[in-house]
């Protein structure tokens, strides 16, 4: 018969951490953070922002394309690299999308899953890196300013495949820390970092970086031995990096394109390698810190009006965080213990890198914010363990109202600030445009809602869409399509009217010709269909 210590209970309810002998603090606000971070990213899901952006409606639609007819709509077979727009588009979103697209369909919320469930993930990894750099309280910390920010809240909400990428890279750094007390995390760390690749394009450059540079400090702690578990890290991660090294040298004009099995290494239309450039590094330093500093790029899908994308107070304490890490670093680095603002120091490094070496937006620049939280986390652990950890209720109250101001105003008006922008109103307009004509008559429809939209939501078939797709501005970086199939977005009301013909217009538009011509108007958001009575 075991054993019972008598002392167990009292030495429980002597320990104010724990609630009702059951939970610590720490467990009930973990649990509240968690909760409010879930819910403030499923709460009216899909329908907010309503509407589809134009690139993840082309994500959709290629992974609805390879799921049901095994090409995209350039008739690639599973490419490493989608040839979207001309100048192509990553491709891992569009993977993802299709085990959700196979059970619940082609629709706005099910292409926007991936996104949400990785999303919610990072929240917890925050949390457990930082538990594991430091303790759990930074690891609390953390978790609760990535929650409430509004740049980690909108980026949930919506299908953008670079998006994906702030997530892919803290798994691979999350399970790089693991493996420096089992090795085997290593093989789960290298995974991680190879599917990055596939998030976004212009990462490319950093990985290696940031591998290479966690690979030396964890050989300088001895944390890293020599065995086959290495081997098999080493080799997954080469044979994930070795498609796109293929697929670079294919668009370098070095090799044609190949086919790899059902996989496809395609040459694009146009390959945007110049963006990446040492000679604007001084405009682009200049634009990150604009960026920062005013805390938006202007772009109504990354921020809302005048709300912060990361709160400014954040600016602050992780001005503070980067300083004491580098003086930290530089006490205790020949100690040859683990310090944690290194591997900080690493993260950030890269994602500023990439900032200086292309013009950037916030979503070009995502790879650098989650190490900015991280490291504001830290700058408030640090103070707060220096003044005094009541301290950080204080400042949990400032970001609480900030984060109360920002989500009564996301979540009543942002569907009206950014209606436009996502196109609301269009896939009703279709949709009812479509049950008023035949197959015969064509749908003529705004060129601004762009092609991707009107085959997200048509559901063309992939080889009708290729067997009939009339481009403009042919070859391109961002082709546009005059028509396919029964669609056509270059027309003019005014001199060349289509009798038979369904008009789908932007709700400014002047439709007066067309209606002198016996067209009736119905409006459906941003949009107005015409048809003859």
């Amino acid at each position: 018969m075991a054993k019972v210590n008598k002392n167990s209970g009292k030495n429980k309810n002597k320990d104010k951490r724990y609630i009702a002998g059951r939970f610590r603090v720490e467990d009930i606000l973990f649990m509240l953070i968690m909760v409010t971070g879930i819910f403030v990213r499923i709460f009216r899901f899909g329908s907010l922002p309503d509407g589809i952006n134009q690139d993840e409606a082309f994500a959709g639609y290629e992974a609805y394309s390879l799921l049901r007819y095994g090409k995209d709509s350039f008739g690639y077979s599973f490419p490493v690299y989608l040839t979207t727009w001309g100048s192509g588009m990553n491709v891992l979103n569009s993977y993802l999308m299709i085990p959700f697209i196979a059970i619940f369909g082609l629709k706005t919320w099910v292409i926007r899953m991936p996104q949400l469930i990785v999303a919610i993930f990072t929240l917890m990894v925050c949390y457990l890196i930082m538990k594991r750099l430091f303790n759990e309280r930074a690891g609390l910390i953390a978790m609760f300013i990535m929650a409430i920010v509004p740049w980690h809240i909108m980026l949930s909400r919506w299908g953008l495949e670079s998006n994906l990428a702030p997530g892919f890279l803290m798994f691979g750094f999350y399970f790089f820390i693991r493996g420096m007390e089992n090795q085997k995390f290593y093989i789960v760390s290298a995974l991680m970092y190879g599917l990055s690749l596939y998030s976004y394009a212009t990462i490319w450059p950093f990985v290696p970086l940031i591998v290479l540079l966690e690979v030396i400090y964890a050989l300088y702690l001895k944390k890293l031995h020599f065995d086959r578990y290495i081997v098999i890290s080493v080799i997954l991660l080469a044979v994930l990096a070795l498609p796109l090294l293929l697929f670079l040298l294919v668009n370098s004009g070095r090799i044609d394109e190949l086919k790899l099995g059902v996989i496809s290494i395609p040459k694009l239309l146009y390959m945007r390698s110049g963006e990446i450039s040492l000679k604007n590094v001084p405009e682009n330093f200049k634009n990150i810190l604009n960026i920062m500093t005013n805390q938006t790029d202007g772009l109504i899908t990354n921020v809302y009006g005048e709300y912060s994308f990361l709160y400014k107070i954040t600016l602050i304490f992780f001005a503070y965080g980067i300083i004491i890490s580098i003086i930290n670093i530089a006490k205790n680095i020949k100690s040859r213990q683990i310090l944690g603002q290194v591997f900080l120091i690493i993260q950030f490094v890269g994602g500023f890198l990439l900032t200086l070496l292309v013009y950037v937006n916030i979503n070009r620049a995502n790879s650098l914010m989650i190490p900015i939280i991280m490291l504001a986390a830290y700058g408030i652990y640090d103070i707060a363990e220096r003044v005094n950890f009541k301290l950080i209720w204080v400042i949990a109250v400032c970001y609480l109202c900030f984060f109360v101001d920002f989500s009564h105003a996301y979540f009543t008006s942002y569907n009206e600030y950014a209606g436009n922008a996502f196109c609301v109103g269009l896939e009703e307009a279709m949709d009812y445009a479509e049950e008023l004509s035949e197959d015969s008559n064509t749908i003529y429809i705004t060129s601004y809602v762009s092609q991707s939209r009107v085959m997200f939501y048509s559901k063309i078939p992939v080889d009708e869409y290729i067997n009939t797709v009339v481009y403009n501005n042919y070859p391109g970086a961002f082709i546009g399509t005059d028509s396919f199939g029964r669609y056509c977005m270059s027309f003019d009301i005014y001199n060349n009217i289509d009798a038979n013909g369904i008009y789908i217009l932007d709700i400014g538009t002047d439709s007066s010709v067309l209606e002198s011509y016996g067209f009736k108007p119905k409006e459906f958001g941003y949009y107005k269909v015409l048809e003859r009575v």
